[in-house]
């Protein structure tokens, strides 16, 4: 199987990494976020096609995938970024983790924009912790660079500030007015915490339904924030039979309007 997780520039790369740009009259796009659980479902069954059937269902041109597991193996779904990126005919973005640890699981996204730039910001806390992540890439929507921030934060509070800080801190190498969305499996089920007040404060309110657990979900794990946030048109949790089964968490569907973003030049 060809790897769609090949290394990225971490300054610009080719246009082709996706497909053709949107055409400059393009008003609207989707986006999701998916905790996979490494396509383990609540059937303990290990199903990639499951989880890319549920990705169809949701129609984005954009993914955010946590959890995602890339291990060599026999099996031609064992590699399942390389599997949902064929599936999907969409381009793949591997984290921090996929692309230096083989065999290790972490973020990646999936897109159908064309890639202007890749970034990957090590997240992690202490040596004792999982190893976190995020990944920063700049695409080209329409003739719009729009950047987008995808993660997966810790278990701990105190590890979620800290990455929290970073998160901020890269965020705020861009102007304000720059069109920016931040989204993942934040692990924050405090509704008042201080790290969700202030990501609120940069990035204005981040509408969060709650998608976990996937049976029966009570708790607003994966957020999706929008900058500026009138481009919001909607925030969703995709409910679906396959997608209660597919995996522990739902995944999170926004809509997005293009026409709300501020024209900038492309760092091509």
């Amino acid at each position: 199987m060809a790897s769609a997780t090949r290394e990225l520039s971490e300054v610009a790369i080719d246009g082709d990494v996706a497909g053709p740009a949107p055409e400059s009259g393009v008003r609207r796009i989707a986006i999701g976020s998916y905790n996979i659980h490494s396509c383990v479902g609540l059937d303990r069954r290990c199903s990639p096609a499951r989880i890319a059937d549920v990705l169809r269902e949701l129609e984005c041109d954009i993914f955010a995938l946590q959890e995602v597991d890339n291990q060599p193996g026999k099996d031609d779904d064992s590699q399942q970024l390389e599997y949902l990126s064929q599936a999907l005919d969409m381009a793949a973005v591997p984290g921090l983790r996929i692309v230096r640890h083989s065999g290790e699981y972490g973020n990646a996204l999936l897109t159908r924009l064309p890639v202007i730039s890749v970034h990957r910001h090590d997240l992690s806390y202490g040596k004792w912790l999982e190893p976190r992540g995020a990944l920063d890439v700049e695409l080209d929507v329409g003739g719009h660079a729009l950047r987008v921030i995808a993660t997966h934060l810790g278990l701990s509070r105190s590890e979620r500030r800290f990455q929290w800080r970073q998160l901020l801190a890269a965020i705020a190498s861009s102007p304000p007015d720059h069109p920016t969305i931040v989204l993942g499996d934040m692990n924050e089920w405090f509704p008042r915490a201080g790290t969700l007040r202030d990501a609120h404060k940069i990035l204005g309110e981040a509408l969060a339904p709650p998608e976990f657990p996937s049976f029966a979900p009570f708790l607003a794990l994966t957020r999706i924030w929008v900058r500026p946030v009138q481009a919001i048109v909607s925030v969703s949790v995709h409910r679906s039979p396959l997608a209660r089964r597919a995996s522990d968490h739902l995944p999170l569907r926004a809509v997005i309007d293009v026409g709300q973003f501020k024209r900038r030049e492309l760092a091509r």
